[in-house]
């Protein structure tokens, strides 16, 4: 066992500091003097051991890694656990994971600065962290050895979780020389290994380790959570966004079976219950009335019509609201040659988790406050449930699930199905655990959405047809306005993946504005966020200019990135179409199409194949080359660029999340439908060697097929798509 440095750990109670600091947060106070991991840590009792906070070695040797990061499907267990297991030189297969409590001191993304899962940087903002600690954790092991051995620490090896002497003979397992190595303090430097040293990291051995238990039902998800007392809610919403409860009648909805109470919180009226069943139809039987008088008038086709007409200089702006500057380079309003124009538009889409948002908490009692829950993000959960609760931050508990996917939509500033859930529990109290379950017309309906947005460019043409100027407006909702994390200039997050993009650098004259109108429909980070709509945008028109030049759309691309002296994306377009025959005839019907982008530090190159069916596009097979720098596990890389890939398929061909007067109206997949495995295309992935520092993995996939899709449309029918999904229902 681990020997605790942490002596104060096992009391109990806020000290008067703590108090004064977590009154101070939960108030929205600025206390002077605590830094913001103190602030938000207020109250924990997280125990640390002689290995730190991600390592924890039992008597036998085994090795425990705690994930600061959610693992809801993407294969972080493993991937964070090899870059510990190489630089401790563990025995891999005994090498187990943990999801680590939530603690922001401990446990924040270093990129983010509070714990949290998201874009793409749970292996990069880990790296160096964690190689530092299995490293560190392995002079410990060394340096006890020696001492034990009296023998030179050089002259010590490990392997496989085996300390060795070759001189002398000695070894012993770390379970062995444990009690001496708790007493060493671990060295705040330690030595790591070259890439050239690597024995686990970049190779087939790092495989998932939550697959047993999710083949065989053993791993848990917060529909799972069975406890005692534990009783189940859920919520009558509004029908429009924006509108409130202006009252209810209960009388019908108590007279169910099983039904205990009926609660008004914020954003409804909760019904609680015995069952999930008894829940449901005491929310049939209520009957409440909304006031509607500050509800979202508009539809999606309005807003569309509105984005259109402001992008092309017509009608009057609201007040307050301009357009702002992402990309300046020269004048881009004058001179001549061949123009190009076109408008693009993308709609709100849904995140359609496989499993919809749901929360088990407790509010009250002995245990004070707990959430059992597939957190994405902790700290904000903390946050937002001490608000509530009038607690510490850090005293939350929060015991993290496995989750059916996310794609951004479990973490958002309001924690919003969390904190209905601590509403709910607060109102039941004596710490009875209360179940949020929300059916899937209520995950459809309450948002968070990706935007509907809009883009208009014109591209004046050189005498070599590309790109002398460049003018381009995008018309979306802000994610971050109004937010924590708002910018001081432009939400970067509307246009990435068009600001900076190397056709811009390539471009001698740019002028690309971006306008944010406010809405009452709730948005939110998408997976791949402004990459979703931008990386068709650019690759699409792209295509379309290497036609109008009489050029090929590979050959066209290199040229300008060379240009941009875009040397990593030059590697990936080589590798792409070397791998998928792009000089060779494509099979008989079917035609490729070719897409590059950059998002989230990697650059990822796809060529699709498609046939054209019945007038609709059939992808069979896709080539994916990634530089995503040092590939962890490249099995899971591929799994990501495969999964990424059907997700952003999914959108191209089908999705679409229509709203009309500010209600939802496609509420479950019979009308929302998401790709199905018969139109799952084959997707080859490889990987571009690197000895850089991992970028993200578990988004680039998924904006790069969409115009791959549309580019091989394009050259079998020789017609553009400015409008997705590409097959409306």
């Amino acid at each position: 066992m681990n020997a605790h440095v942490d002596t104060d750990a096992a009391r109990t109670g806020a000290t008067r500091r703590e108090l004064v600091v977590g009154t101070a947060l939960v108030s929205g106070a600025l206390l002077v003097g605590c830094s913001p991991a103190d602030l938000l840590a207020a109250g924990a009792k997280t125990e640390v051991g002689a290995f730190g906070p991600f390592i924890r070695i039992a008597a036998d040797g085994a090795v425990t890694v705690f994930n600061k990061h959610i693992e809801f499907g993407q294969g972080t267990h493993a991937g964070l656990a090899a870059i510990v297991a190489e630089e401790l030189d563990a025995d891999w297969s005994r090498v187990s994971v943990e999801q680590a409590p939530a603690n922001a001191k401990l446990y924040a993304n270093t990129l983010m600065g509070v714990q949290g899962t998201g874009g793409s940087t749970a292996i990069p903002n880990s790296w160096m962290q964690l190689r530092k600690a299995g490293a560190a954790a392995r002079a410990m092991f060394t340096g006890a050895a020696a001492a034990a051995w009296k023998v030179p620490e050089a002259e010590i090896t490990v392997k496989d979780g085996v300390v060795s002497h070759a001189a002398s003979g000695k070894s012993a397992g770390f379970g062995e020389l444990l009690q001496g190595a708790s007493t060493i303090t671990p060295p705040a430097e330690p030595k790591l290994k070259s890439h050239a040293d690597f024995t686990l990291i970049g190779t087939d051995r790092v495989r998932r380790k939550d697959s047993r238990a999710k083949s065989t039902g053993e791993a848990r998800y917060t529909q799972d959570v069975k406890m005692e007392g534990l009783l189940t809610a859920v919520v009558a919403h509004a029908p429009r966004f924006g509108a409130k409860v202006s009252g209810f009648d209960d009388a019908e909805a108590r007279k169910v079976s099983g039904v205990v109470d009926v609660i008004q919180i914020p954003t409804g009226v909760a019904v609680v219950a015995r069952s999930t069943w008894a829940a449901l139809q005491g929310r049939n039987a209520l009957k409440v009335t909304w006031d509607e008088s500050k509800a979202e008038p508009l539809g999606s086709a309005e807003i569309e019509a509105k984005y259109a007409g402001w992008a092309a200089g017509k009608g009057a702006l609201p007040e307050k609201l301009k357009w702002e500057t992402f990309e300046t380079r020269g004048d881009a309003s004058g001179g001549e040659g061949e123009v190009f124009e076109a408008t693009y538009d993308f709609p709100f889409l849904a995140h359609a988790t496989m499993e919809p948002m749901n929360c088990v908490a407790q509010v009250g009692g002995k245990g004070g406050v707990k959430l059992t829950v597939a957190s994405q993000s902790p700290t904000l959960d903390q946050m937002n449930t001490a608000r509530i609760a009038m607690t510490l931050p850090g005293s939350v508990q929060i015991e993290n699930l496995f989750a059916g996917g996310s794609f951004g939509r479990r973490a958002n500033f309001q924690s919003d199905f969390v904190a209905e859930c601590v509403h709910i529990a607060k109102k039941v109290g004596k710490g009875t655990p209360v179940k949020l379950v929300w059916t899937r017309e209520d995950d459809m309906a309450a948002g968070y959405f990706r935007p509907l947005t809009h883009h208009r460019l014109r591209v004046r043409l050189d005498k070599d047809g590309f790109p002398a100027a460049w003018t381009h407006r995008v018309v979306t909702q802000s994610l971050m306005k109004g937010s924590p994390m708002a910018p001081k200039g432009i939400d970067s997050s509307t246009v990435e993946g068009a600001m900076g993009s190397p056709y811009f650098k390539a471009t001698p004259a740019v002028d690309g504005q971006v306008l944010m109108p406010e809405l009452g429909v709730p948005v939110l980070w998408w997976r791949s966020v402004g990459a979703t709509h931008t990386a068709f945008v650019m690759e699409h028109t792209i295509d379309q200019l290497a036609r109008k030049a009489g050029k090929d759309p590979v050959a066209y691309r290199l040229a300008l990135f060379e240009k941009a002296g875009a040397s990593r994306h030059i590697a990936v377009l080589k590798l792409a179409a070397e791998k998928s025959g792009w000089d060779k005839p494509a099979p008989a019907g079917v035609t490729r199409g070719v897409a590059v982008h950059e998002s989230f530090g990697s650059v990822v190159a796809q060529v699709a194949e498609v046939r054209i069916v019945d007038g609709v596009p059939k992808v069979g097979r896709v080539v994916s080359a990634i530089d995503c720098g040092t590939a962890i596990s490249p099995d899971q890389i591929a799994a990501q660029v495969e999964g990424g890939t059907c997700y952003g398929l999914s959108a191209t061909l089908h999705d679409e999340m229509i709203i009309k007067a500010g209600a939802v109206e496609r509420r479950n997949f019979d009308a929302y439908p998401v790709l199905r495995n018969s139109e799952a295309p084959t997707v080859e992935t490889y990987i571009l060697p690197s000895t850089n520092p991992p970028s993200g993995v578990g988004e680039p996939g998924t904006p790069v097929i969409g115009p791959a899709v549309a580019n091989a449309v394009l050259a079998a029918t020789g017609k553009a798509t400015f409008r997705l999904p590409m097959i409306r229902a």
